[in-house]
């Protein structure tokens, strides 16, 4: 097997971690070699994300043959060892991480970044834990990722100034410790249960639990169900999100997008393993239904209630995750890919409508209030100090409202899920795949519910961006024309671009996703990968050194 290939999954790890090290021996007014390193570490990670897309899909030379990729973190073989596993998922994941996170660090080197310090190594960090939450192959690692970019994201929360975004970062904080500790809790009591926390030796011994056993697995399970809830935002447990993503900075906000979506992905990913064991409520359709439906009617209700633009935006975030929700709580994997679809284009329209929000707004003079505060501290004799005072940035670009005109009313039709970009293609899957899945014997009340909802919620956005379109581009009277850089006009660019590409290339991109559906639907596929993962693969150590013999 090529060299290369073998150590592909520890790069999206060990990349942004390096940076991040090498990032903090500099000083803090040695920016440009930061950035450098910065543009260095996620480009990398971009290359990476792509490779492993290729590899799990079988596509080019050299790949997995069957699609999984086994790291085995000093050669112990699983379940005695740590495993980073590379699938179809996970790359997906990956990919969608990379692209988020490079354009929302390419808009931040305009003038956030210097707004504080440490904000590189703090965005290279949480990419860190972001890439290793989806490779974790066991619940403990998977805890330790969720923590550092839990860690890294106060800091980033924190970025800046203001009472509001304090007080928001406070609860913000508040909420994930307790989700944490639940977590930890859970983890716990699984491993007492088992005697095991890898993934896939996890979903063998389940199916050898019962009784009173079985029964505590369970409400572990349950524990841990509520703990990913409580991250990717599900209601009753979301009201911290609204304030927090509201009052983030613009690029932070942007990368928080995908943060809920986290949560999502460890259901989904716990859910599919557990699946031949019978998995607990709180990874199945008798939660996540009626969670999800809750989740988007709560989402909706606040779009509407919101009269601030950056609101709006969190409550559709909030729409999101319960329309996720409700879509994979649906019985059978005919929802599965179109959900999967509907997270790539809603992740990549939201981080771009938070970034494009500060640009219209700043045409109302914004940011003097935020970022003055913090020019004399944190400068250190930029040349750039004057970007903070809120005063005019960059050059004027050619036909600049023009610009942010059309890119909000794309950002619309993507969140709405009007014709023709990849939200009106997503939203249509998932209403059709939605009425097929009388085959598997659902409620036609949950079908017809489900369907419901995604309308209202559409309707809802359509009404919600309206009239904040309105107020941002017609009523002002006092609107002067602001002027931006290419590095903060760029990055939204290319989000809407990424999202273009997902409506011109729908048919291959929904063929991947189905794929990728059926591969989680028949989880033994990645069981057979992880334990059957030979440690000699990689050199052996020498005798008397240790190691597994």
């Amino acid at each position: 097997m090529n060299i290369w290939l073998q150590h592909l999954p520890v790069l999206p790890v060990l990349i942004p971690l390096l940076a991040a090290a090498l990032m903090l021996l500099t000083r803090d007014n040695q920016r440009q070699l930061r950035v450098a390193l910065g543009a260095v570490a996620l480009g990398l990670m971009a290359l990476t994300a792509l490779m492993l897309v290729r590899a799990t899909q079988g596509i080019g030379a050299p790949h997995w043959p069957d699609g999984v990729g086994v790291y085995l973190l000093g050669n112990w073989p699983a379940p005695f060892g740590i495993v980073l596993v590379a699938d179809r998922l996970a790359a997906l994941m990956l990919g969608l991480t990379a692209v988020l996170g490079l354009c929302a660090w390419i808009y931040a080197t305009a003038r956030w970044d210097r707004a504080g310090s440490h904000f590189h190594p703090l965005f290279l960090l949480i990419m860190m834990g972001l890439n290793g939450a989806f490779l974790a192959g066991d619940l403990f690692n998977l805890f330790v990722f969720f923590e550092i970019l839990l860690t890294a994201s106060y800091g980033l929360m924190l970025h800046g100034s203001g009472k509001r975004r304090v007080g928001a970062a406070l609860h913000y904080i508040a909420v994930n410790l307790i989700a944490s500790f639940l977590l930890l809790v859970a983890i716990a009591l699984i491993y007492g249960l088992t005697g095991t926390l890898n993934l896939a030796d996890l979903s063998v011994r389940a199916q050898t639990l019962s009784g009173a056993d079985r029964q505590l697995f369970d409400s572990a399970a349950a524990i841990l169900g509520v703990a990913f809830l409580i991250k990717a935002a599900a209601w009753p447990l979301n009201f911290w999100l609204p304030n927090t993503y509201s009052e983030a900075a613009a690029p932070v906000a942007a990368l928080f997008a995908i943060m809920t979506k986290v949560g999502i992905y460890a259901l989904l990913r716990i859910g599919s393993l557990l699946l031949p064991a019978g998995a607990p409520a709180a990874f199945g359709g008798a939660w996540m239904f009626p969670a999800g439906i809750a989740t988007l009617a709560f989402g909706t209700l606040g779009m509407l209630a919101s009269t601030q633009a950056r609101r709006i935006a969190a409550y559709a975030i909030i729409t999101s995750s319960g329309t996720l929700f409700a879509a994979l709580g649906m019985p059978g994997a005919t929802l599965t890919g179109p959900a999967l679809y509907y997270l790539l284009s809603s992740v990549l329209a939201l981080g771009a409508l938070f970034l494009l929000l500060e640009l219209t707004e700043r045409s109302q003079s914004f940011g003097a209030d935020m970022l003055a505060v913090t020019q004399e501290a944190f400068e250190h004799d930029d040349p750039d100090a004057a970007d903070l005072s809120g005063q005019a940035v960059g050059v004027p670009l050619p036909a600049t409202m023009t610009f942010l005109g059309l890119s909000f009313f794309a950002c619309a039709l993507l969140i709405i899920g009007l014709p023709p970009l990849s939200g009106f293609v997503a939203k249509f899957s998932l209403l059709s795949a939605a009425l097929r899945t009388a085959e598997y014997g659902a409620p036609t009340f949950n079908v017809w519910l489900l369907v419901a909802a995604m309308l209202c919620s559409g309707v809802a956005a359509l009404i919600a961006l309206g009239r904040c379109g309105v107020r941002l581009f017609w009523i002002p009277e006092d609107l002067h024309i602001p002027t931006l850089r290419l590095n903060e006009a760029i990055p939204i660019l290319v989000l809407l671009s990424v999202c273009l590409l997902l409506t011109v290339r729908a048919g291959s991109v929904m063929a991947y996703l189905e794929d990728t559906a059926w591969y989680l639907d028949q989880p033994g596929r990645y069981v057979e990968a992880v334990l059957g993962q030979d440690p000699h693969v990689f050199p052996a150590p020498a005798a008397g050194h240790g190691g597994p013999r």
